[in-house]
């Protein structure tokens, strides 16, 4: 296998189609900020913009102007989005809106802690680009937010009845995982090395379950199993992306112990997550095997499957584990085949069991520039190392 062709590939991609399109189509030249809402060619049909995704695009095009070039107009590009997420993101006190109006007017309560997360994210990496310290106290004030919400994220909007079945979920300690590592440089040691040992303890100790093999999306705060709906309910998708975040922190504080075991658990889960007859990741199961109550359970979508990618990858350049390079072999021939826009730049969402594309769009309300552009960069970045290391 020559990975370094394979490597160029995804950076080609990234830098020659992926980019280009949103840098292009996303950008709100009069108000600031991004328009997410995409058709399949880039003409946007909706200007309603969602914090999470203002704030993933913030990071993103930081992140490109610090990891790969020093262009002017990708840090222009995310200065923009930081000066309009900064003047009407949060209610002033840094608890962020879920979404605004074109222009930044709020359309929907503070209920969500992905747009705390993301908007720590992006102003974390920000920061790196500009050197700019309102920006540095934004991403500090915002994490320190986070922390408070940990056992109520939803504070307030919280609409389960308190005392009648007390669920906590799987996704704030896994995206702590990732968001601790990407703003490490503004957290005292003492704040970092104990929210990353909570929050590995969550993911690997309680979320997932060595009596099922299986990583579980609730749990009740007694870290027991429930047997209803949300307690059988499994997303291997985030199962999957969890597990890569724990590899980089296993090469962060040295832990091959932690690298091998988020391997294993990522195996179980593609191997549970697979449709052997259609091909590709289910979108949600029941772990029992029961009907899901979701309505889109078998749908096919973009993200599961690239992070799926990087996982696979990952494992394979950390472990030499044959079977992960045959699951990314695998995924990516599907992801590759079926989400890939042979016409127009960027890639589809949504697909039906079958493969089909449901929804020709390129982005919208939970999907907008992040895991197509931070996929192909982590691919890109992995398999030249595999190059590397495996001549």
């Amino acid at each position: 296998m020559n990975y370094a062709i394979l490597a160029e590939k995804y950076k080609k991609e990234l830098l020659e189609q992926v980019v280009p399109f949103w840098l292009e189509h996303s950008q709100d030249r009069l108000c600031g900020g991004y328009f997410t809402c995409l058709l399949r060619d880039g003409k946007v049909f909706d200007t309603d913009k969602f914090i999470w995704l203002q704030g993933r695009e913030v990071w993103f095009f930081s992140f490109l102007y610090n990891k790969v070039e020093k262009r002017p107009e990708w840090l222009e590009c995310a200065v923009q989005g930081g000066e309009f997420l900064k003047k009407y993101g949060h209610d002033g006190n840094f608890n962020w809106y879920f979404s605004l109006t074109q222009d930044g007017k709020p359309l929907v309560a503070p209920y969500n802690i992905f747009s705390y997360t993301f908007a720590a994210m992006a102003f974390g990496q920000l920061s790196l680009a500009t050197g700019n310290k309102e920006y540095e106290e934004i991403a500090r004030k915002t994490y320190a937010r986070i922390l408070e919400k940990m056992d109520n994220p939803k504070g307030q909007w919280n609409k389960l009845m308190p005392g009648s079945r007390d669920l906590k979920n799987f996704a704030l300690p896994m995206i702590m995982c990732n968001l601790s590592l990407e703003i490490e440089h503004l957290l005292d040691k003492e704040t970092m090395d104990r929210t990353i040992e909570l929050c590995v303890h969550e993911v690997m100790d309680v979320f997932y379950r060595p009596e099922l093999g299986l990583v579980v999306e609730n749990v009740l705060t007694n870290n027991q199993l429930s047997d209803s709906f949300e307690g059988r309910h499994l997303n291997p998708g985030h199962a999957i992306e969890a597990m890569w975040f724990i590899m980089d922190l296993g090469v962060r504080l040295n832990r091959p112990d932690l690298i091998q075991k988020a391997t294993d658990i990522s195996l179980k889960m593609i191997r549970k997550g697979w449709d052997e007859k259609y091909g590709g990741i289910f979108y949600f199961m029941d772990r029992l095997g029961y009907p899901p109550q979701q309505l889109e359970w078998d749908q096919k979508l973009w993200w599961v499957h690239i992070e799926s990618m990087i996982c696979m990858a990952k494992g394979f350049l950390l472990t030499g584990n044959e079977e992960c390079w045959q699951w990314f072999e695998r995924v990516q021939d599907y992801a590759w085949t079926h989400f890939k826009d042979p016409e127009y730049p960027e890639w589809f969402g949504y697909l039906n069991r079958q493969g089909e594309v449901l929804l020709p769009l390129k982005g919208g309300k939970w999907k907008g520039c992040f895991h197509v552009p931070r996929g192909m960069y982590q691919c890109w970045q992995t398999l030249q190392q595999c190059a590397d290391k495996y001549k």
